[in-house]
């Protein structure tokens, strides 16, 4: 039974590599190349054939542009009330360091106006 539970652990992570590929609109070529692995190794994660290492594990959510626990299926639970600000970090992960850069220097702009403009 614990290889049971192990496999499917390797299915339902692999799954998720490839939703994210796929979310990327990435062949599983392309994946491989900007992950720095070989297709072989793409297609045996994902169909859940293959546990990898950790440094290839990490290139692969560096690849995706998410983070590891993610992939693994370890989000934190998040409260109703921060779920819009969840979901706004995680879209602002997933963009560029440039593209990171300029969203929070806007939202730094915007949070000293708030605040200046604030009655608080």
């Amino acid at each position: 039974m614990g290889s049971r539970v192990v496999s499917q652990g390797l299915m339902e992570t692999g799954e998720r590599i490839r939703k994210r590929r796929q979310e990327l609109r990435w062949s599983q070529e392309y994946f491989a190349e900007k992950a720095g692995i070989s297709v072989n190794t793409v297609i045996r994660i994902e169909g859940g054939q293959s546990a990898t290492s950790i440094e290839v594990f990490e290139k692969i959510a560096e690849a995706l542009k998410t983070d590891v626990n993610t992939l693994l299926g370890k989000t934190a639970a998040v409260p109703p009330e921060e779920k819009q600000l969840y979901h706004m970090a995680c879209r602002i992960r997933r963009l560029d360091k440039n593209g990171q850069e300029i969203v929070m220097r806007t939202m730094d702009v915007l949070i000293d106006e708030i605040r200046r403009n604030s009655k608080f």
